[in-house]
């Protein structure tokens, strides 16, 4: 037993690995290679590893300079890993893209600057105005200043659900190393009886920089003052001094952070050691099993690596575009939906014609990320429209997404016999409850004069993305309420099903906006306020094209037969009562429709 942890720990001397928090993953870097495990929406664990170039490597027998380039080096490499973190963790639609990315860190540079240098040195200075200061005692504040704010500013952000989440995936970094270092067992289990503080953090490091920063400052201004020379009163001097000599105190913390961690364990180097460990409480939660096994995947596979220079690189979601295929449409079949939809969703990711699928052979790791997380959505109940983010309507092709239901087959068949009404004529035409626009579109690409309403927020931004490149108004209103009038035509699919039957819908129509579909307690809410409202829209003679629920057809019918001349029925592919026609409208102005 004892052979075998004195073996580990010449392992340990010879492999030292560190590691980074990211979102919903860890970061492990070797001494040749590093390893990403991230933690995909669907539940899995996405593995990204690649080989650390061993050029450039004489700095790092450089006191002083290995610090601040191994500071750059793994700032730059840090973001770019946390950056590729966030776009395999989160939902496709809500990731944002590489640039406004990399604004938002440029963004947060500045903060930090504001935050940490110029902020002190502003407070600072006021305080001076009041108290006459030394040079030194000035810069003391200053940094005992720089310090409250560091920790208030780790005790606010730890508030953040997203940002506890990845200090727990910092924990479990820790308990990984530590695990190893400790000679046991590489397991879950082992993992988490482990601490989750390590003397290496990058907590602790940056809390040597602040406390080497006061120190360097402090003892700058003092000799500055000693010159007689009046510059430093300059806040773009002292400015200028404190950046050019951040470089030093990164560099002189790196090698205080690495000799504090060289040294044995005994009181006085953990009492050394106890300020940065205690400050690591704020930024390392004890992790879950599941962050526990991300950090253990990351860690072993870049052990693998190091032990064996033959391992190669992988890519996130780089695997064999059969093994993928096979995987993908097993998890839809488990999940009651049709293989036909992964071939929907492949052809839409690489823009193929589904006829063109045969060709496909390897897919990139982005388009394997895009087509993983895609058949994730449609599992789970996503109506596919979503997930492709488009649909093809009456030779269309619109926009579709939440907040707007999927254009259906029913609808074309009520626009095709709106269409047939029109006749080629002109007619001024509304699209009432107009949603994703599909119908007011279908009419426009038929040479329609049509215009679109709807009250819902989300439905009209859809609507108009879709109908204002084709030259259609869109109106926010309340039913008929505001549409204006003279309208010769109107055609809806309005909310139509019984609230007592939203229930029973299926979990894939339950994914759709229920406010879109709840009809009342009848299902005839919105035939009535449509019947109320037509006097002053609708013009005489005009006509009324409406979908209705199967099961409401006479009770819809009689609503409106006081007011028009002609109202029937019409099925649908089904057979079932599905549209109400109602032409000849009598309660309007006078007028020949066609005029």
């Amino acid at each position: 037993m004892k052979e075998k942890k004195d073996k580990k720990k010449q392992l340990v001397k010879k492999t030292l690995i560190g590691g980074q928090a990211l979102m919903e993953g860890v970061l492990m870097r070797g001494r040749t290679a590093e390893a990403m495990a991230v933690r995909t929406p669907d539940g899995g664990i996405a593995l990204q590893t690649r080989r650390l170039s061993s050029k450039g490597g004489r700095y790092r027998c450089i006191p002083i300079l290995r610090g601040v380039v191994s500071f750059v080096v793994s700032l730059v490499s840090g973001m770019k890993s946390l950056f590729a973190s966030a776009k395999v963790s989160g939902e496709e639609e809500e990731t944002p893209g590489g640039g406004a990315m990399f604004f938002a860190a440029f963004v947060g540079v500045l903060l930090a600057v504001g935050l940490f240098i110029l902020l002190p040195s502003f407070l600072t200075s006021l305080i001076e105005k009041a108290v006459a200061l030394s040079p030194l005692v000035s810069g003391l504040i200053e940094g005992g200043i720089r310090i409250v704010l560091f920790i208030g500013y780790l005790l606010l952000v730890s508030c953040l659900k997203d940002i506890r989440r990845t200090f727990m995936y910092h924990g479990a970094e820790h308990r990984t190393i530590n695990c190893y270092e400790k000679g046991l067992d590489m397991t879950v289990e082992n993992v988490q009886k482990c601490s989750t503080r390590h003397n290496r953090c990058g907590t602790t490091f940056l809390f040597l920089v602040v406390i080497i920063s006061i120190l360097t400052f402090a003892l700058t201004n003092w000799l500055l003052s000693l010159t007689g020379l009046e510059i430093m009163g300059n806040a773009f001097v002292k400015m200028g001094v404190r950046l050019a000599l951040l470089p030093i105190v990164a560099g002189v913390s790196y090698e205080v952070l690495r000799f504090l961690a060289w040294l044995p364990d005994n009181w006085f180097v953990n009492a050394l050691r106890a300020p940065g460990l205690a400050l690591q409480r704020l930024t390392t939660y004890p992790p879950d099993d599941s962050m526990a096994e991300v950090a253990l995947k990351s860690f072993l596979a870049v052990l693998e690596m190091d032990e064996n220079p033959d391992v190669k690189e992988v890519k996130f979601f780089e695997r064999p575009f059969e093994e993928l295929k096979k995987e993908l449409t097993e998890k839809l079949a488990a999940a009651g939906k049709d293989a036909k939809d992964f071939d929907c969703i492949l052809a839409d990711i690489l823009s193929l014609k589904r006829g063109q699928l045969f060709k496909v052979t390897k897919l990139s790791a982005d388009d394997c990320r895009k087509l993983t997380n895609c058949v994730r959505r449609r599992a789970s109940g996503e109506p596919l429209d979503y997930v492709l983010g488009h649909t093809e309507f009456f030779g269309v092709d619109l926009k579709v997404g939440r907040g707007v239901l999927c254009p259906r087959p029913e609808t074309e068949l009520l626009v095709e016999k709106a269409v047939e009404y029109l006749n080629g004529r002109n007619l001024k035409t509304l699209d009432l409850c107009t949603g994703s626009g599909c119908i007011a579109a279908a009419l426009k690409s038929r040479g329609a004069n049509v215009f679109a309403s709807d009250i819902d927020d989300a439905a009209l931004k859809t609507a108009r993305e879709n109908l204002t490149k084709l030259g259609v108004e869109v109106i926010k209103s309340d039913m008929l309420d505001g549409v204006g009038g003279g309208y010769e035509l109107i055609v809806s699919n309005p909310p139509y099903i019984k609230s007592k039957d939203l229930a029973s819908l299926s979990e894939e129509v339950k994914n759709e906006p229920l406010v879109a579909l709840d009809g009342g307690e009848d299902g005839l809410d919105f035939y009535l306020k449509i019947a109320d409202g037509l006097k002053g829209v609708l013009a005489n003679g005009g006509a009324l094209f409406m979908e209705i629920g199967y099961d409401i057809g006479e009770s819809a019918a009689e609503i409106f037969r006081p007011l028009f001349e002609s109202v029937r029925l019409e099925k649908d592919y089904s057979d079932l009562d599905r549209f109400l026609i109602c032409t000849g409208y009598v309660g309007g102005e006078k007028k020949e429709i066609g005029e």
